[in-house]
């Protein structure tokens, strides 16, 4: 125990991520890859919730002609899909989960109350919160710093598909420069796109810590808690 730098922890994973190279759908490779990481974690006795996000099945934006509302709402059923299947595969590990959404579905999961997350996660449980934060207009980003301040969460873990914050996309721009830290005021000041606008000012006004790493670099996330230099640091 004595070895980790941050006891309790909020894994932020993309639902793009876990679709792998097949860019939708569920990856059983990526999930394999994923759950492998986060039992690494468990067994250091680290407090671990996960937010997942839904594009790998669908995103509030994809509804172009749709009304808003409606396609978030598709958005965060997709986030469910994603959720659930993360439990399965983290069970099978023999990791004990609950899955709370911020929309009721009592026959698959447990509706989002902060005191009985914050009593699984003491429990030792893996707590998965599913379909954002309820309301429309609100990112996965967003749920992930809120959620992180509601359980008090010492760290948020970035998982992507690029191993942390550059000047510009690296995809597009081969001069791109990386930074090993940065502020938020930063990232707000450059319109870097790390996080949404309203989930980076969230994680600045409750100083919460933001570490952003490559998920296909095993590792990573050890690394990490352990407080060693990994991807982006933004304080």
């Amino acid at each position: 125990m004595s070895e980790i730098k941050y006891k309790r922890i909020l894994l932020k994973l993309s639902g793009e991520a876990l679709a792998g190279e097949n860019k939708t759908g569920i990856s059983p490779e990526v999930l394999e890859d994923i759950t492998s990481q986060v039992k690494d974690l468990k067994d250091l006795g680290v407090e671990i919730a996960i937010v997942v996000g839904g594009g790998n099945f669908w995103r509030g934006k994809y509804g172009h002609n749709m009304e808003k509302t409606t396609s978030d709402y598709m958005g965060m059923l997709a986030t469910t899909i994603n959720a659930l299947a993360l439990q399965d595969a983290l069970e099978a590990k023999g990791m004990y989960t609950r899955v709370q959404t911020a929309i009721e579905m009592r026959e698959i999961a447990e509706p989002y109350i902060k005191r009985k997350a914050t009593k699984h996660l003491e429990k030792g449980r893996i707590v998965i919160f599913a379909a954002g934060t309820g309301n429309p207009f609100f990112t996965t980003d967003t749920c992930a710093a809120l959620r992180a301040a509601e359980i008090d969460a010492e760290v948020i873990l970035v998982a992507k598909t690029i191993d942390g914050v550059y000047s510009a996309d690296p995809k597009i721009d081969p001069s791109a420069v990386k930074y090993d830290e940065i502020t938020y005021l930063d990232i707000l000041n450059k319109d870097l796109k790390v996080m949404d606008s309203t989930a980076t000012s969230l994680c600045r006004d409750n100083n919460i810590p933001l570490i952003i790493f490559a998920m296909s670099e095993k590792g990573n996330m050890i690394k990490a808690v352990k407080g060693k230099k990994v991807g982006t640091l933004v304080k």
